[in-house]
């Protein structure tokens, strides 16, 4: 009976570890994801000419809520807009267009420009350039936050993006 209840009492911290350990996990991913979080779920047909940059890797499009009646599941934080970003063969990624370094340190909700022919974005506020093919990540500038990332699945035609 006693080695019952040990048994039980590691059990039990082990569980109580288990939750605290994920806990802290899921507070350092939002330190990150400074850009409050927003409905977003639309879906991109990538025969449509208006998103047909999307058939070639490395080419992006940007979405807003006006683009083709989306509306405002398409519009992203503060309505500055989506950038989708075609990574791979069947890959997609796709970024709000908030700059995060901004919105953290300023409170500022600044849409980042497209810069033509190139795979990433300029933040015409504190100058951060974002990398598209690495995540959003920063490679200039002050920023030490990412983008903010969606979800993305692809079906060989259409392209959803979603949270």
């Amino acid at each position: 009976m006693n080695r019952q209840i040990h048994t039980d009492s590691k059990l039990r911290i082990f569980l109580i570890l288990v939750l605290l350990m994920s806990l802290f996990a899921s507070c350092k991913k939002s330190e990150l994801d400074v850009i409050p979080s927003v409905l977003v779920d639309f879906t991109l047909d990538i025969q449509d000419p208006d998103f047909i940059a999307l058939q070639a890797i490395t080419n992006y499009v940007l979405v807003d809520q006006y683009t083709n009646n989306l509306g405002y599941r398409a519009a992203g934080f503060d309505a500055n807009g989506i950038i989708v970003y075609r990574s791979g063969l069947d890959e997609f990624l796709a970024y709000d267009r908030t700059c995060p370094h901004d919105y953290a340190v300023n409170g500022l909700s600044i849409a980042v420009d497209t810069v033509k022919f190139e795979t990433y974005v300029l933040c015409p506020e504190c100058g951060t350039k974002y990398v598209l093919p690495s995540f959003g990540s920063p490679s200039e500038g002050p920023s030490r936050y990412p983008l903010k990332i969606y979800k993305t699945s692809f079906d060989g035609r259409f392209v959803r993006v979603y949270n």
